[in-house]
């Protein structure tokens, strides 16, 4: 069935985070993000989110509205706009545009998902269920380590993502005070957020090792050259490669130099970009992580479809789809708790049904 676009709107709005979040590149007190909708003619909506972060994404809402409206959308006004491989098609000549290009593609999956009647987690045969991060931003050790408490206490989080870049010293410290304060069955990480240089990386993963944690995200500037091939070479710990993995031919160019660890991030470059990455990093041996993009609730949601659809063995570490925690305002009717760590996914075929438009109109920009 071919489903052609009756109408299409973008929304911008803002949420407040409940503390000041400290992230390598930006300091905030809210997010802002951008909500797209295609209506098909069907009657049927699919939906996606972007997160507006210059540092990020480099677009502002002025910037990103004017490519919807004089780029990427005269493109899709007479195809399939429920097949997201015939809306690849149609902006494949388009360079750049992640973000924009990304939530055309995701918010064809959604509405493909409701023209179907089937949750796009079932329709890939994935699992309801998903294991889930808490990321604790930059702060001081022992600040970290209270929230790490607080949140394995309330949520029963089993693996915390520990953003570090704070300078070797402050780093372990943090390891061993969030170790200190949640115990030994809980796994640990860091993301350097590549605060590092390249020369400091060998020690700095070695030394991340030895205090405990399984794996070093960015922990320097990554590049899939010999440099990056001797560090995973030499590491004892996977080094999982994040800032500069935005692309299935990033992923390939990677794992050529010896990458066993990639981010995908849907929430990024849509959720056909993540799922080829997917692909390729299981068929050369490879794991996943499904990144944090600081969704909101409803970015978390269509962000954990694709979560929810790998396998253990594809998976890296449990999706980090939690940001929305920080958020003292939603644009949802409600969001599935957490429980054990867990998020069970809503059996919503049309994730657009969820939203609160009053809500959206509230936080509107």
């Amino acid at each position: 069935m071919t489903v052609k676009l009756a109408r299409w709107s973008l929304h911008f709005y803002a949420l407040p985070y409940r503390r000041e979040i400290v992230w390598a590149n930006a300091v905030e007190k809210q997010g802002t993000y951008a909500l797209l909708v295609f209506e098909g003619e069907n009657g049927h909506r699919g939906i996606a989110e972007g997160t507006i972060k210059a540092t990020w994404s480099g677009v502002s809402a002025n910037s990103l509205k004017a490519t919807f409206e004089d780029v990427i959308m005269p493109r899709l006004a007479s195809i399939d706009v429920a097949d997201p491989a015939a809306v690849a098609q149609a902006l494949a000549g388009i360079p750049e545009n992640k973000l924009a290009k990304g939530m055309a593609d995701s918010a064809a999956w959604t509405l493909q998902a409701a023209t179907v009647g089937t949750p796009l987690w079932a329709s890939w045969g994935g699992q309801r269920e998903v294991d889930l991060t808490w990321a604790i931003t930059r702060q001081p050790p022992a600040v970290m380590a209270e929230e790490a408490a607080d949140m394995c206490g309330r949520y029963g989080f089993r693996t915390l993502k520990v953003k570090g870049g704070q300078g070797l010293e402050t780093d372990l410290a943090a390891l061993r005070a969030i170790r200190a304060a949640v115990g030994d069955k809980v796994a640990l990480y860091v993301d350097a957020n590549s605060a590092y240089k390249a020369e400091q990386a060998p020690a700095y993963v070695n030394a991340l090792g030895d205090a405990g944690a399984t794996i070093a995200e960015d922990p320097c500037p990554l590049w899939p050259d010999a440099q990056f091939a001797s560090l995973q070479a030499r590491s004892a710990l996977p080094i999982l490669v994040d800032r500069n993995c935005t692309s299935l031919q990033d992923a390939q160019a990677f794992l050529d130099k010896g990458a066993i660890a990639l981010s995908t991030k849907p929430g990024r470059i849509g959720l056909s970009e993540a799922r080829a990455i997917n692909m390729l990093a299981a068929s050369r041996g490879a794991k996943v992580a499904i990144g944090l993009y600081a969704e909101s609730a409803l970015g978390t949601l269509i962000s954990l479809q694709q979560a929810a659809a790998l396998s253990p063995a594809q998976t890296l570490v449990a999706a980090e789809q939690t940001f929305y925690l920080e958020m003292t305002g939603q644009i949802m009717t409600a969001m599935p708790g957490i429980a054990q760590g867990a998020i069970t996914l809503p059996d919503t075929a049309e994730l657009a049904t969820m939203i609160d438009w009053a809500s959206l109109e509230r936080h509107a920009l």
